[in-house]
């Protein structure tokens, strides 16, 4: 037996060094991102030229260790030279005039193989804004052509590479006045370098002499079945030697369907090669793995492999990972653009993602952002610029199911944020703004278009382009990207050349009520598809506030909270203050003003999601404005920069749970929501009035037979003669055909209405006349809640399970959990409560479950603290 083993064991390792001799191959294939030894410093501090610098002998004695992808200020903070900037007004004692000039960017890389047809690519995919670019000692490219925040560069620098020793510098410059940069409109403040660096990934990109560029999959859904699908694949090759070439393009998706094409390519040349379902039979798929987005199905996921072979020697590689899935749009009766996902139309519900000010998110950053999207249920995030450093966070949307919105940001259309004059179209006026526009455009579409969580390409967000640009860009999806919509604006338009956008931008931006949403007929209620709104701020939780207000100026609220506010318009909380101490009471103090800030947090969120779903689809769209935070602020956020969700957070996971029960303030009646992608059966939705000492005033169980899939349906409409209390509770609940509590919700309403004043109205919001009278709750007595946790270990995850009772004869209103590090007692973040900010009836019992990530303890071990508006 030892012998056959022996035998056999030597057999065996004759083949594997067989296969691995001939998988080594002639030439390197790979693509390297070249993150490491990157150095920076200031041109003012440097007397050397741009061939000196990239010599290997040059000294870098005083430079700084500098992070690529990021910003020059970004990799100043990074190594100390500023510290904590976003506590207080720290950022803005950072001189813009240190960043006026052009700063050095320099690092050293070695290669494994230079050899006879071996070819080497350097790629610069995003530069703020220009750069003159040095290889050893040679001049390879020009600020001059490599210009452009959104452009994207590949240079074959074969001739200039050596194999230990290599040095690459790069002479980046800011952008000018008018020029298309990367920018955060009135979000936040503008960071002092204008995010000038090398913002995107550099990748040296190895290959035979020929290599695949701009694979593309495109796919074609039988929408009416669902079980049938085709599949067109393209790629472009390029000949990098001056002889012809001739080769094998072989490509794989899975295990089972493969397809291949020869080519002859003569010197220097390129030919794009296109394999479509009508010449291999085998791109025709039977019962495909449809993507879907999270809420309806599984985002499912296919592997294409291409490789060129010349001869038996593999001469370049790409792995594509695409969804088989269809996308399109339709215009509703009203005149609304709505969309439809492999042939069923979807309500949009996300929010505006935006990356940090800095520019240095990190893999765990998006992953914690995406991850908070499907715990919110949401379906999409709206990107307004071409967000990331790279592409992990759309293969992050991908793999789980979230739509995404992409395109331009209003950075380019406003003189104020261009500094050069505007018009009705945009600040890109000159022929070489629409140069860099259009290529631009180009570049993202080209690098993007295989994400099947893109739906969507915005070319404008608050105007549209002139029509000479728009025909640009409308050629570029033409030719580039077919498979998708597209609109010239995120704003209600109308282009000579498309038509009606068919989406509206009409606010609001701050505070309004939580009836606004139903009630407004005429600006951003829940009709239509409304691409950017919400109900203002959304203060964070205390822990956070203190990492960006000093303690001497958090209470009372001044300028020390204004600076964390957003700009223009909205560099104040006037209408969220006026809104809390009419409708809540005055806040005492910080502590008092924390607890109604998460309420109407809160509220508002809630009411806004379960709005647009009550009228889905003539309300086909809403997206909150904004999801995430670039920097430590007080407005526009479902989560704070801190990771720390807000009261905004719950409220959204409340309203677009699978199944659901709401209130509508509009008509005053209680419906059942079906969110999910099946028919729901045997519901049933119990619904209680309580005045406010808890005194049951009405219930009603209703029975819901049948609820289709994305539906809603009215149950009851509560009497208009309640005998309740100024202040009063609305109480619902929804069981399943198991009875299983699968919803609950709780209200607190008012005998006194909100009022809208619409004739006041503005593009950001709309004024109130009336506030409800929500003053009561300030009488809660204090409650003491019984607590037991338990904690478990599951993979690389820490889950706690929270059983919670009130014991006592009072409502427990707005608990709320904490998940901390029991040495530091810092909160954990990312954290995912299966609910949080709810509301315990007196003796009412409920489990709350909740996880984070294992690593981000420490080490150390975890608690769980409770708290709430009158929780001890």
């Amino acid at each position: 037996m030892k012998q056959l083993f022996n035998r056999t064991g030597f057999l065996l390792l004759v083949i594997m060094l067989s296969i691995a001799s001939k998988c080594a191959g002639q030439w390197a294939v790979q693509n390297q991102a070249l993150k490491n030894n990157w150095q920076i410093q200031s041109s003012a501090k440097v007397t050397a030229n741009g061939q000196e610098i990239s010599d290997t002998n040059f000294s870098t004695k005083n430079w700084h260790e500098a992070t690529v992808p990021g910003t020059v200020l970004g990799s100043l903070v990074a190594d100390s030279i500023y510290k904590n900037i976003f506590f207080d007004r720290n950022l803005e004692k950072i001189p813009d005039s240190l960043f006026n000039i052009p700063w050095w960017y320099r690092t050293t890389f070695n290669v494994s193989n230079i050899s006879s047809g071996q070819v080497y690519r350097l790629r610069f995919n995003g530069i703020n804004y220009r750069a003159d670019v040095w290889l050893n000692g040679k001049k390879i490219a020009s600020s001059d052509t490599l210009q452009g925040s959104f452009r994207q560069f590949v240079l074959n620098v074969t001739p200039y590479l050596k194999k230990v020793n290599n040095v690459l510098a790069l002479e980046v410059t800011r952008e000018k006045a008018g020029e298309l940069s990367v920018g955060f409109v009135d979000w936040n403040p503008q960071p002092a370098d204008h995010n000038m660096g090398i913002w995107r990934d550099v990748e040296l990109l190895f290959s035979g002499p020929v290599s695949i560029d701009q694979p593309f999959v495109q796919t074609k859904v039988d929408t009416v079945t669902l079980n049938h699908a085709e599949i067109t694949i393209s790629a472009l090759l390029r000949n990098h030697t001056d002889k012809p070439v001739e080769g094998e393009l072989k490509g794989m998706i899975g295990e089972h369907i493969s397809f291949s094409q020869h080519v002859a390519l003569p010197p220097n040349a390129s030919r794009e090669m296109v394999f479509t379902p009508s010449q291999f039979a085998q791109l025709k798929m039977d019962h495909p793995k449809l993507w879907w987005v999270h809420t309806l199905g599984k985002p499912n996921l296919y592997d294409l492999h291409l490789r060129f072979y010349v001869g038996n020697e593999l001469s370049d590689k790409e792995h594509i990972r695409f969804g088989v899935r269809s996308v399109s749009d339709y215009i509703t009766k009203e005149g609304y653009r709505g969309f439809r996902l492999n042939g069923k139309k979807i309500l949009i519900k996300g929010g505006g993602w935006t990356d940090p000010m800095l520019l240095n998110a990190t893999p765990e950053y998006e992953r914690a952002g995406i991850d908070y999207a499907v715990h919110m249920n949401l379906n999409a995030i709206r990107m307004e610029g071409f967000w990331g450093h790279n592409q992990h966070i759309y293969d992050l949307c991908d793999e789980k199911g979230i739509l995404i919105m992409a395109g331009f940001s209003c950075q380019w259309e406003w003189s104020n944020l261009m500094k050069v004059k505007d018009d009705k179209y945009s600040a890109i006026i000159t022929p070489e703004q629409n140069d860099i526009a259009a290529e631009s455009w180009h570049d993202q579409i080209i690098w993007l278009r295989n994400h099947p969580s893109i739906f969507l390409w915005l070319y404008g967000s608050d105007k549209w382009p002139r029509p000479e640009l728009e025909k640009r860009y409308l050629n570029v999806l033409r030719q580039d990207d077919p498979t998708r919509p597209s609109v010239a604006s995120a704003a209600e338009h109308t282009s000579v050349l498309t038509g009606p956008t068919a989406v509206k931008m009409r606010g609001p931006y701050d505070y309004v009520p939580p009836s606004y949403w139903y009630v407004d007929t005429l600006y951003g209620g829940a009709f239509g598809f409304n691409t950017e709104t919400g109900p203002g701020p959304e203060i964070p939780v205390l822990e956070s506030l203190q990492k960006m207000i000093p303690n001497d100026s958090i209470w009372p609220i001044g300028s020390a909270w204004m600076y964390h506010a957003a700009r223009g318009a909205f560099h104040n909380l006037t209408a969220y203050n006026r809104a809390m101490d009419n409708r809540l009471g005055s806040p005492n103090n910080l502590t008092d003003y924390l607890r109604k800030a998460q309420y109407l947090n809160y509220e508002g969120m809630r009411a806004m999601y379960e709005a647009f779903e009550t009228n889905r689809f003539k309300a086909t769209g809403i997206i909150q404005w904004m999801y995430n935070a670039s920097w430590p602020k007080l407005w526009w956020q479902l989560y704070d920069y801190y990771l720390m969700p807000t009261g905004a957070f719950y409220g959204a996971r409340v309203a677009n749970e699978p199944l659901h029960v709401s209130y509508n303030y509009g008509n005053n009646s209680v419906v059942v929501m079906n969110n999910t992608a099946e028919k729901a059966t045997d519901l049933s939705a119990d619904v209680s009035v309580f005045d406010f000492n808890m005194k049951p005033v009405f219930h009603q169980t209703i029975s819901l037979h049948s609820l289709p899939a994305q539906t809603t349906k009215q149950a009851v409409t509560l009497p208009s003669n309640l005998n309740v209390s100024k202040t009063w509770f609305l109480n619902l609940r929804l069981h399943n055909k198991l009875h299983q509590l699968v919803s609950t919700n709780f209200y607190v309403l008012s005998t006194i209405k909100d009022e809208l004043d619409e004739a006041k109205s503005n593009w950001y919001i709309t004024p109130q006349s009336q506030y409800a009278n929500l003053t009561m709750l300030q009488q809660l007595p204090a409650v003491k809640l019984e607590k037991n946790v338990s904690v478990s270990i599951k993979g690389n995850d820490t889950y706690v399970q929270v059983k919670l009772k009130n014991p006592s004869t009072h409502l427990a209103f707005m608990v709320y959990l904490d998940l901390k590090n029991k040495e530091s007692n810092a909160s954990v973040v990312p954290v995912f409560w299966g609910d949080n900010y709810f509301t315990l009836l007196p003796g009412e019992e409920r489990t709350v479950s909740g996880h984070c990530h294992s690593s981000d303890l420490h080490g150390d071990a975890v608690q769980v603290t409770v708290g709430g508006w009158n929780v001890e």
